[in-house]
């Protein structure tokens, strides 16, 4: 009896961990199919090469573009270079990146910086910059003033708190105030792993200002990209793991609440919102696996989605451009600023385009 009943479990945990593994190629996207699609004016912005991983663009033209990102699990070609922030000014014909200097109190040796978001203040249109920072892999929120005139962020204040310990990305909603996803829950790299392959369902989105922290939603597999419709009404969640893209609704208390989820066929990264339309534009990864498994011969492929009207009953999902990474790899985000693109990548160049 005992041994038909090791037999039994032995059986139960094989069959378990083979529906885990199925599910998780699933998700993956080892057996999907993508077609490439061209844009016919595109160029590489040149002084980018160790990524791009995300970039805000204020209403003026000026894009912060966040580079050098060290993951876990994923490849870096600086592994041991500093992180940037660069400043490019879509009204310049030229397209030249700007690598920005920091204030001197800030250490810049450990800087390693993954989402971004900017806030302008109404009174006096003074712009912070709030970056996810991983100094020695933990999860910091550094906010800077930027001090245009001399291409210099000004360091201001480090953010940390026990409900903050994997950040992603990032929605600056006031001067010291912001909502963050949580990509997992460990943070240590074998036991995401764990996490990744059981598909737990435990990270989550968490609402920060000093006078309060807590978290607004929960249940997803990755919360990946992170962003607000333009009245701020809405905050949208990417779920790169589960391919959609959650849209829940705002309240005054900055609690969060379901209203819908949209499913889109990519492993979707950062999100963006062009502020006239509400349309977003999220930079995606067709084949999730090959961005965690680099391979010079099988190279990541890039992937630009447009989400049309995505509050309506028939949303328009819209591949703009698909690239096997040839040109750029690991795409992370796209951007848009009256006609002209913009693709970063997690590690990789990034890609200015016109859609006009």
């Amino acid at each position: 009896m005992g041994k038909l009943l090791k037999i039994t479990l032995v059986g139960i945990v094989i069959a378990f961990i083979t529906e885990r593994i199925v599910r998780l190629s699933g998700r993956l996207h080892f057996y999907l199919e993508v077609q490439q699609i061209h844009l016919p004016h595109c160029q590489l912005l040149k002084g980018i090469e160790f990524g791009s991983e995300d970039i805000d663009i204020l209403p003026n033209g000026l894009a912060f573009i966040s580079s050098g990102l060290k993951y876990p699990g994923l490849i870096s070609f600086a592994p041991e270079k500093p992180g940037e922030i660069f400043l490019l000014d879509l009204n310049d014909e030229e397209l030249r990146p700007i690598s920005l200097r920091f204030s001197r109190d800030f250490e810049l040796a450990s800087f390693n910086p993954h989402g971004i978001s900017t806030y302008i203040e109404e009174k006096d249109d003074t712009v912070y910059l709030f970056v996810v920072n991983h100094p020695h892999y933990k999860s910091t929120v550094e906010i800077f003033k930027f001090l245009e005139e001399d291409n210099v962020l000004m360091h201001l204040k480090t953010i940390k708190h026990a409900l903050l310990q994997s950040m992603n990305d990032i929605i600056a909603v006031g001067p010291e105030s912001f909502y963050t996803t949580n990509d997992y829950y460990f943070t240590d790299y074998t036991m995401r792993l764990v996490e990744m392959v059981l598909g737990l369902a435990w990270s989550n989105v968490v609402y920060y200002s000093p006078g309060e922290v807590k978290q607004v939603a929960s249940g997803f597999y990755y919360a990946n990209g992170l962003n607000w419709s333009p009245e701020e009404k809405y905050v949208y969640v990417a779920d790169s793991m589960d391919h959609k893209i959650h849209v829940l609704e705002k309240h005054a208390n900055w609690s969060l609440t379901p209203v819908k989820e949209l499913e889109v066929e990519a492993g979707l990264d950062n999100l963006s919102v062009d502020p006239h339309t509400g349309d977003i534009w999220t930079g995606a990864h067709p084949y999730l696996w090959k961005l965690f498994h680099y391979n010079k011969e099988n190279l990541p492929w890039s992937e630009v989605i447009r989400i049309q009207n995505i509050l309506s009953d028939d949303p328009i999902v819209t591949q703009v451009y698909v690239n096997n990474g040839s040109v750029i790899q690991g795409s992370s985000s796209a951007s848009v600023f009256e006609g002209k693109l913009l693709v970063g990548t997690v590690f990789h160049k990034a890609l200015y385009c016109e859609l006009d």
